[in-house]
C-alpha cells in the first residue's frame, strides 16, 4: 500500500532528490516550495505524513506546523527538516507539534525508515506526542508525566527539565542549555537549576529501583536506563 506524503521544501534540488527517493520507495507525493502552499495543502488535504523544512519563504516550517496542529487539527506525523541542530530549536519544534526531526544534510534510507515508523506507530490512532525512555512517558498533550503506569506529578519548570533530557535521551544536556531555555539570558543563581533537579530525581527516580537521571561532573545530566548506560560504556 502506498502512503501519501506531503513534502514542503523550498530548495528544488533537494525537494527532488527526496521526491524520487520517496516514490522509488512506494510513496505518493504531494510537493509544496513554501510555507503558505503547504500549509493550505496540510489543511485541505488527507496525507500518511508530512515532510516539513524549518526555512520556508512565506510561513517558516514551525509556525506551519503550529498552525496545522492547532487551528486544524491535522493529526498525521510530521517530521521536520532543518540545519540547526541546536537543542532549544529541537524543543521549539517539539512544542509545536512535530513528531521528529531530521538534521540535513541527511540520508535518503534514514528518511524512509522514520517516515515508515511514524505511520507504522499512528496508523489507525491519535498521533501522540509522547517522549518515553523506558517506563517514564512525557505526554505532550496532557502534559502528564507516568513512570512505571503510575502518574507522577511535576511543577512547570521540572517538567520542562524532564523534556529536555528526555528529548536529548541517551545524550548529556549541558547545564547552560537547560538554564538557558527555562530562564533564556537572565538564570537566578547557581543553586537553582540544581534544586529543581533534585525536586525532579525525588520524583522521578527515588520512589522507583533503578534511576534513570544521571550526572555528568562539570557537564550536565543524563536521562538513561540503567541497562542502557552499561551497554554504552562496554
Amino acid at each position: 500500500m502506498a502512503h501519501e506524503i506531503l513534502l514542503v521544501e523550498d530548495h528544488r534540488d533537494i525537494a527532488e532528490m527526496v521526491a524520487a527517493h520517496l516514490e522509488r520507495d512506494n510513496f505518493v507525493i504531494d510537493y509544496a516550495d513554501n510555507g503558505n502552499l503547504g500549509y493550505n495543502l496540510g489543511r485541505e488535504n488527507s496525507y500518511d505524513a508530512i515532510v516539513l523544512d524549518v526555512m520556508l519563504p512565506g510561513i517558516d516550517g514551525l509556525t506551519v506546523c503550529k498552525k496545522l496542529r492547532h487551528e486544524n487539527a491535522v493529526r498525521c506525523p510530521i517530521l521536520m527538516l532543518t540545519a540547526r541542530d541546536t537543542l532549544e530549536d529541537k524543543l521549539m519544534g517539539f512544542d509545536v507539534g512535530a513528531d521528529d526531526y531530521l538534521l540535513k544534510p541527511f540520508d535518503l534510507e534514514e528518511l524512509s525508515a522514520r517516515l515508515k515508523a511514524l505511520i507504522r506507530r499512528t496508523q489507525g490512532k491519535g498521533v501522540s506526542q509522547k517522549l518515553q525512555v523506558s517506563d517514564l512517558v512525557l505526554d505532550q498533550n496532557t502534559q502528564k508525566v507516568f513512570r512505571d503506569k503510575q502518574e507522577i506529578i511535576l511543577t512547570p519548570i521540572c517538567r520542562k527539565i524532564l523534556a529536555i533530557l528526555m528529548s536529548e535521551s541517551p545524550g548529556v544536556v549541558h547545564k547552560k542549555e537547560i538554564e538557558k531555555f527555562i530562564w533564556s539570558d537572565s538564570p537566578p543563581d547557581s543553586d537553582a537549576l540544581r534544586s529543581h533537579i533534585y525536586a525532579l530525581r525525588k520524583s522521578i527516580d527515588k520512589p522507583f529501583a533503578s534511576p534513570l537521571i544521571h550526572t555528568v561532573p562539570s557537564v550536565g545530566w543524563r536521562l538513561q536506563a540503567v541497562d542502557e548506560d552499561r551497554k554504552a560504556s562496554q
